[in-house]
């Protein structure tokens, strides 16, 4: 089926995501966030998808960070997803929520031992002096803490993207490109409503 002609965005996106995880070189997950500042300014950076399902689309961070602070200063966020390799992007606006204590948890606690102590070790997006700072930050994490049971820092944790739209875009010829737009709409089919763009 054309993509175009489809009804709901959510299977579309897996579909699409399973696609990139078989061709894109890389890590498929790889997603620019676009955050703002308290003046307006945007940022923009590559974080990995670390869970999507009909709630939204969940990224985990330092809630100190520059990031984290944006993000709970407007609760609001976009991601976008470009899979070079099918030519394709796929773009999503919409408010923040938190995720839960247990999801936080659950993600934390999968994650490589050390991974867990860079989380206490980093001062995210602050100023460092030299690396060898960070690197001994890590070592006094893992003397405290060793490597098995490490505690989830408290301004550690994940947002979630619930979705106003889902723009989906496929590379045309000659720059005719293909361009859907599911925005939610709850007295629509699957709620949400359809609209083809122009290129």
């Amino acid at each position: 089926m054309d993509f175009t002609q489809r009804k709901e965005p959510l299977s579309l996106f897996n579909e699409w995501l399973n696609e990139a995880k078989e061709s894109e070189p890389n890590d498929p997950t790889a997603v620019a966030l676009a955050t703002v500042d308290g003046a307006g300014l945007p940022n923009v950076r590559m974080v990995l998808l670390k869970g999507h399902d009909e709630r939204g689309f969940v990224f985990y961070t330092n809630f100190e960070s520059a990031k984290g602070q944006e993000a709970l200063g407007s609760m609001k966020a976009a991601m976008g997803f470009h899979w070079k390799s099918l030519r394709r992007q796929v773009r999503i606006r919409g408010p923040l929520q938190v995720v839960s204590d247990e999801e936080a948890d659950a993600y934390y606690d999968s994650r490589h031992p050390q991974s867990r102590l860079g989380a206490w070790a980093s001062d995210q997006s602050r100023s460092l002096a030299k690396r060898q700072d960070l690197v001994d930050r890590l070592q006094q994490m893992e003397d405290k803490y060793g490597t098995d049971e490490i505690p989830r820092p408290p301004h550690w944790s994940g947002f979630r993207i619930i979705p106003d739209s889902i723009e989906f875009w496929k590379d045309g010829e000659f720059r005719l490109h293909d361009r859907i737009v599911f925005t939610k709409d709850a007295s629509a089919e699957c709620g949400w409503k359809t609209q083809r763009l122009n290129p």
